[in-house]
C-alpha cells in the first residue's frame, strides 16, 4: 500500500526531526548556560520549545507504536485461544480502539477550539496554545488509522506484537 509507506515515511522522518532538534536545541541550551553569562537569557525561550515539541514528538509516535506493537497488551489470554476467537477477540479490540480514539480526538478538538478561542498564547514564544494541543488530536487520529487499517485487515499488528516477544 503505497500511500501507508509514505505516510510511515512521513511519520518517522518528521519524528527523528523532531527528536534531534529537540536534541540540539537543549545541548546548546546548557552550553550556553554555562558559558553565557547573561548572554544565555535571551535562549530561554529552548526550554518551552522543546517541551512542545515533546508532546508532539510522544503523540505523532502513537500510530507507529501500535503498527509496531510497541503498545502495551495483556497477550496471555489472546495467545491461548484458539485461531477463530482469537481474530473475533482481535477485531474488537481494533473496534474498541478504533472508537476510543476517535472520540478522544474529538474531545481534544473542541479542547483546541476552546483554548484557542480564549487567546492564550505561551509566554516566551507567543505562540497560541491552542495549537499545542493540535498534538493529541493528531496523534490520536493516526491512531485511529491504525485502529482501523487492523480492523479490515490491512495491516496485521497482532504478528508484529507476537514477533516482538
Amino acid at each position: 500500500m503505497p500511500l501507508l509507506n509514505l505516510l510511515r515515511k512521513i511519520e518517522r522522518s518528521l519524528l527523528v526531526a523532531l527528536f534531534l532538534t529537540m536534541v540540539l536545541l537543549y545541548t546548546g541550551s546548557v552550553v550556553t548556560r554555562e558559558i553565557g553569562g547573561t548572554f544565555a537569557s535571551r535562549f530561554a525561550w529552548i526550554e518551552e520549545a522543546v517541551r512542545m515539541m515533546n508532546l508532539f514528538l510522544v503523540f505523532l509516535a502513537l500510530g507507529l507504536a501500535l503498527e509496531r506493537g510497541k503498545h502495551v497488551g495483556i497477550t496471555n489470554l489472546r495467545q491461548k485461544l484458539p485461531d477463530p476467537a482469537r481474530r473475533w477477540l482481535c477485531r474488537v479490540i481494533d473496534l474498541a480502539g478504533l472508537g476510543f480514539s476517535l472520540y478522544v480526538a474529538w474531545l481534544s478538538l473542541d479542547l483546541v477550539r476552546f483554548v484557542l478561542n480564549t487567546g492564550q498564547s505561551s509566554p516566551t514564544l507567543g505562540v497560541p496554545i491552542g495549537l499545542v494541543y493540535l498534538a493529541p488530536v493528531i496523534g490520536f487520529l493516526l491512531l485511529a488509522l491504525r485502529y482501523g487499517l487492523s480492523l479490515f485487515g490491512v495491516i496485521d499488528r497482532f504478528a508484529a506484537q507476537e514477533a516482538a516477544q
